[in-house]
């Protein structure tokens, strides 16, 4: 049972540092070892859950791109981000306005898909521009790309057919423009 305790409107408050939006960081480092697992524990200290991930090299072989999203709800962004500025290999942070910023997440949903119900499933794909990636006589596995609302979306509607497994990717971000 929850607690009965009445709870007042001012303590509820949150500091102003805090600008409860979603962040989107791009991070640019060096790409060598460790420093993945450096960046993500100076989050992980600083009390930060890392809501999605996504690693991979750039243009550059020497330059890795850490695409990572958070709630800045939770805890003020800006300190966590002059430190990241000191790790040796970290060459750029961007806290990327939502307004300016292109980002797309990949998933792919095992959805049980018997004979009586494998059109309807199949359909849903067509509205979400999702592409069947593999087809087996209980199980199709679909691969859908676009916003964090399209992916979940996509997974309410072929939920209640039995969904089997689902693997997401992190977002991945570009800001518009040059």
């Amino acid at each position: 049972m929850g607690n009965a305790e009445m709870v007042r409107l001012e303590d509820l408050s949150t500091d102003r540092s805090l600008t409860g939006r979603k962040h989107v960081l791009s991070i640019l480092v060096e790409n060598r070892p460790g420093v993945l697992s450096r960046v993500a524990g100076l989050f992980s200290r600083r009390g930060f859950n890392i809501d999605t991930l996504a690693v991979g090299p750039t243009d550059d072989p020497e330059v890795s791109r850490i695409t990572l999203t958070l709630d800045g709800a939770v805890h003020p962004i800006d300190q966590v981000t002059k430190q990241l500025h000191k790790l040796v290999n970290v060459l750029k942070i961007r806290d990327m306005d939502p307004e300016t910023t292109v980002a797309r997440e990949l998933a792919l949903f095992k959805v049980s898909a018997a004979v009586e119900n494998r059109a309807e499933i199949v359909q849903f794909a067509e509205i979400f521009r999702a592409k069947i990636v593999d087809v087996s006589k209980r199980a199709l596995i679909i691969e859908v790309t676009g916003s964090h609302e399209k992916i979940l979306a996509f997974e309410n509607m072929v939920r209640p057919h039995g969904l089997l497994e689902l693997v997401r990717t992190g977002e991945v971000a570009l800001a518009r423009g040059e």
